[in-house]
């Protein structure tokens, strides 16, 4: 037997290798498969859409809902009220009254309705009595402080030094721009040129505008009377163009004519209507006493201006005692006139120079829109804000017509009114249909003997002063027996906001009810004369029965109001 030998380790090593390379190039190796990959399980079903659910919708609050329409209608008829729209006004809380009294049930089966009900009638009820006060035709129109008191008075009125600059500009405006009277160039004048566009810019340019609606009309007559046109400014000084510029004084209207001046130019004043205001009128009578004070003067209009001022016959004295003719020469001292005097024509001669070229002082120049209007005949007192509900304007667009009016009312009788253009048609047809009871009614009382205007004011709760002026008596006055005396104080019909009476809010069911006399109802319309105490009389009922059947929180009843009654 043949023993193999073992083979050696250099053997083995080369077997080796030459495994390795037959593997090398045998065939290649089949790869090893991967794993099987897990089926995905299919999505789940998508979930059905959550649809929200609907909010619930709260049951309207038919409560809150008429309460805003209350609250609606009484904003509009304070929006009628602002513009001086009585029967607007009056019947738009009739409005919001009767949708109270309309609720199922009535305004007293619901607390929030009764709240409200009683509110609305309180609130309905202190307007009410304002608009009586502002319409009974006693109160006076508020005037405006006079510009001249403030121009001479204010903080800002101390004249500044002037710049050589402004000298220069007022030596060129002046080659350029023409003037009917002389402009000297004086420290005075330009120191208020200076002034004026300075501390005062906001004052001339304020003035400036508002004159811009009388400026074509005061030119016109100016023009026609054969007057320097440079005069037409004059008002820039004394009123700043504000028709109801009252002064310390008691000068009044946009040519500052106190009550003696005016009436000797043809200017009348009663209780209702002070014609100084009138801006027409004043600027007639301005023309004409113009006109005599530079004839006075013989032709000095420098003269003539400071006579409008002090007066002629403080000017001639003072021209007496100084032995001097020249106003400038005059006022170079404090001896022989007032300091208002002594500033006065120079300013004028200054805002003369800037009102005619405005632009090159640093102003705006106004466009020039003359006031328009037409005219009517109104044939008895009666309230501003009627008219101005008839024309469809607020009141006070129709007192801006008519300064010249004194109080809330035109004066008893026939006047003259000026209302917007194209309404007077309206007005006269309106005025056509009235009712009697819509013109303001005057108390008026014969004099006894013994009676005293004291004593008369005592009975009917007014002041002495008042009564007196409104019969343009002294307070001292002595009454003649027989004597009638008027005493303004019912006031117009419509002045109320509610004329119409409301019938009371229903009780609730089993509340006791207040006995009246009588089942029957109709209708009384007030009459002169007429009391709350008079009419239960005739009626044979009670005043509180009365009021209550009428809304009325007061006694106060007016001519031409309508009132409910049982018999």
């Amino acid at each position: 037997m043949t023993l193999m030998r073992r083979p050696t380790l250099a053997a083995i090593v080369i077997m080796a290798a030459l495994l390795t390379g037959c593997a090398a190039h045998g065939p290649a190796a089949t790869p090893t498969a991967p794993p099987p990959q897990p089926t995905p399980a299919p999505p789940p079903p998508a979930p059905e859409p959550v649809i929200p659910a609907a909010p619930k919708v709260q049951a309207a609050d038919p409560v809150a809902e008429r309460l805003k329409a209350v609250d609606k209608e009484f904003a509009s008829g304070q929006s009628e009220l602002a513009l001086g729209h009585l029967v607007g006004a009056r019947e738009a809380f009739d409005r919001a009254v009767d949708l109270l009294l309309a609720a199922p049930g009535g305004a007293r089966t619901e607390p929030r309705f009764e709240s409200a009900y009683q509110r609305l009638l309180d609130q309905i009820a202190a307007l009410e009595a304002t608009a009586l006060r502002e319409g009974d035709g006693f109160t006076e129109v508020r005037s405006e402080p006079a510009a001249l008191d403030a121009l001479l008075n204010g903080p800002e009125s101390t004249r500044p030094q002037p710049l050589a600059t402004t000298a220069e500009r007022v030596a060129a405006d002046l080659e350029r721009t023409p003037h009917d009277l002389t402009i000297p160039m004086n420290n005075k004048v330009l120191s208020y040129i200076e002034l004026f566009q300075g501390n005062l810019h906001d004052f001339m340019a304020n003035s400036l505008a508002r004159g811009a609606r009388y400026l074509p009309m005061i030119r016109e007559v100016f023009r026609a009377e054969g007057l320097p046109l440079d005069l037409i400014y004059v008002p820039v000084v004394e009123s700043a163009f504000q028709p109801t510029a009252l002064s310390r004084a008691s000068a009044k209207g946009l040519w500052q004519f106190v009550l003696g001046t005016g009436k000797e130019n043809g200017l009348d004043q009663t209780w209702f209507v002070d014609e100084r205001s009138d801006p027409e009128k004043a600027t007639h009578a301005a023309a004409q006493y113009l006109k005599s004070l530079n004839s006075f003067f013989g032709g000095d209009w420098n003269l003539a201006l400071a006579s409008y001022n002090v007066g002629p016959g403080a000017l001639e004295r003072a021209m007496k005692r100084s032995k001097l003719t020249d106003y400038w020469t005059l006022t170079a001292t404090s001896k022989y006139l007032p300091r208002e005097t002594r500033e006065y024509v120079p300013m004028i001669l200054a805002a003369i120079v800037i009102a005619a070229n405005p632009t090159e002082y640093g102003f705006e120049a106004p466009t020039l829109t003359p006031m328009t209007s037409e005219r009517v005949t109104v044939p008895n007192a009666l309230d501003l804000r009627l008219i101005a509900e008839w024309t469809g304007v607020s009141v006070d667009e129709i007192r801006e017509l008519n300064p010249e009016l004194r109080r809330a009312t035109t004066p008893v009788g026939k006047h003259e009114l000026k209302v917007p253009i194209g309404t007077a048609a309206a007005v006269e047809a309106q005025l056509a249909a009235a009712d009697p009871g819509v013109f303001v009614k005057f108390n008026t009382y014969t004099v006894k003997s013994g009676d005293t205007l004291a004593a008369i004011a005592r009975r009917f709760k007014v002041k002495t002063a008042d009564l007196a002026q409104s019969n343009q008596l002294r307070t001292t006055a002595q009454l003649k027996e027989g004597q009638t005396l008027m005493i303004p104080r019912d006031p117009v019909a419509t002045a109320a906001l509610t004329t119409q009476p409301r019938p009371a809010p229903p009780a609730p069911a089993g509340a006791a009810s207040t006995p009246v006399a009588g089942q029957g109802v109709t209708t009384y319309r007030v009459k002169s004369g007429d009391t709350l105490t008079s009419i239960a009389k005739q009626f044979a009922t009670t005043v509180q029965i009365l009021k209550q059947l009428n809304r009325l929180s007061t006694d106060i009843i007016v001519v031409g109001a309508k009132l409910t009654v049982r018999r």
